[in-house]
């Protein structure tokens, strides 16, 4: 009977439950786009990367991302020493380069932000598809396929590269590796995918500070840096970890003329520094989460609404009931099972588009498919309780209803 009725009243059923099929989608759309993006991001953490420390000097009263509020502080004396600590394996800056156009065999493509000055270790050879690693203090370059593949020819192993830096410096490169991925190789670069070039911090960001005259600069800083410790082990990162920030705050360092009190040097892992970016993102999830909510809460009253106009429309239909022998019980199972029937209808259908919308968020932006199945067994739960809490008032109040006046009912 509760089904024949809602057959009945298709359009006035499907307008009462698309309440429930907006929130439900919702939820389950981003909470799987979530889940999809934390197993993306952190898949990219490779073995030799889980050693590497990224560190920075700010104001500890900065919030934001890797990097912010980061301060010029670190010197080449400073990584030298750094890397001749015991616990330390490697020490090198790192630098973004603004550049203005990348140049390869007579043909000249725009590039603003995809040069990047580091330690030849940053370019882990485990990242490489072809070629090695560039020299510290060579004019060599990696690239990677984004980069390679963005000129009508793509660029190869030993070709020419000039890089145009912003004050209109030209500096040459050759290419000796090319990457397996146009994604970002650390939390300091981000991990979409984007062209980039690879070269080292000797002589480029020299070059890019306006003094690589080909003399020796002694007071070049670097923003920001990375630590490699001996190995992933958890002693070993926290070892190189405390080594590291003991050095740079004492005396003995150039940065430590700058730090003070209200710079603090921060060193942290990948995944310190996503488990950051994770709970950013699972802010804006919950934000998103609860807008979702509230249209739950607009479709329990949709359904609420419309059950007691279906009660009014039903009385004399529920007096015949009564008159025959129906029980209050009875009367309360029939318009609790619509209110139920259109709560868990709303939520599968809402469900099946949740998790559609979730497929091709991950496809279009390129990242591994997770769907968190206990929100989907929870979409469903949410959706019969809605049905569930909307039809209690209205079958009891139907139950209520006197046979002898809901037979004179007109």
């Amino acid at each position: 009977m509760s089904i024949r009725t809602i057959r009945g009243n298709r359009l006035r059923s499907v307008l009462t439950i698309l309440g429930i099929v907006i929130g439900v989608a919702t939820v389950v759309a981003f909470v799987t786009l979530g889940a999809s993006l934390q197993a993306g991001v952190l898949g990219e953490i490779s073995p030799d990367d889980q050693r590497n420390l990224y560190g920075w000097a700010a104001d500890p009263d900065v919030d934001g991302g890797p990097g912010a509020g980061a301060q010029p502080v670190f010197s080449d004396r400073d990584l030298d020493a750094v890397r001749d600590l015991d616990d330390v394996d490697e020490a090198y800056g790192y630098a973004p380069l603004q550049t203005q156009a990348v140049e390869v065999g007579g043909e000249r493509v725009p590039l603003g932000d995809g040069v990047i000055a580091a330690g030849p270790s940053y370019v882990r050879e485990s990242s490489l598809e072809d070629g090695r690693q560039f020299d510290p203090g060579a004019q060599e370059a990696v690239v990677n396929p984004a980069a390679a593949e963005g000129f009508e020819e793509d660029v190869e192993i030993g070709d020419e590269i000039t890089i145009t830096l912003l004050g209109g410096q030209e500096i040459d490169a050759e290419v000796v590796g090319r990457t397996d991925t146009s994604e970002g190789l650390s939390p300091f670069e981000g991990f979409e995918q984007s062209p980039r070039i690879y070269v080292p911090t000797d002589p480029y960001y020299a070059e890019q500070l306006g003094r690589g005259d080909g003399e020796e600069v002694d007071d070049v800083r670097f923003t920001l840096i990375i630590v490699e410790a001996e190995s992933a082990d958890p002693t070993a990162i926290s070892d190189a970890r405390a080594a590291a920030i003991t050095y740079l705050e004492s005396n003995e360092s150039d940065a430590s003329e700058f730090l003070g009190d209200d710079l603090r040097v921060s060193l942290e892992t990948s995944r310190e520094l996503l488990a950051q970016l994770q709970a950013i993102f699972d802010l804006l999830q919950n934000f998103v989460v609860s807008v979702a909510a509230i249209s739950l809460v607009v479709a329990s009253i949709g359904i609420a609404n419309i059950m007691l106009v279906s009660v009014t429309e039903r009385t004399r239909e529920i007096g015949i009931m009564k008159a025959v022998g129906a029980q209050n019980r009875d009367v309360l199972g029939l318009f609790l099972t619509e209110a139920v029937v259109l709560g868990l209808v709303g939520a599968v259908l809402g469900t099946v588009l949740g998790l559609a919308a979730g497929y091709l968020a991950t496809w279009y932006i390129d990242l591994p498919l997770v769907y968190p199945l206990e929100y989907v067994a929870l979409a469903i739960i949410v959706g019969v309780a809605v049905g569930i809490i909307s039809g209690l008032y209205p079958a009891w109040r139907a139950a209520r209803i006197d046979p002898i006046d809901a037979l004179r009912y007109e």
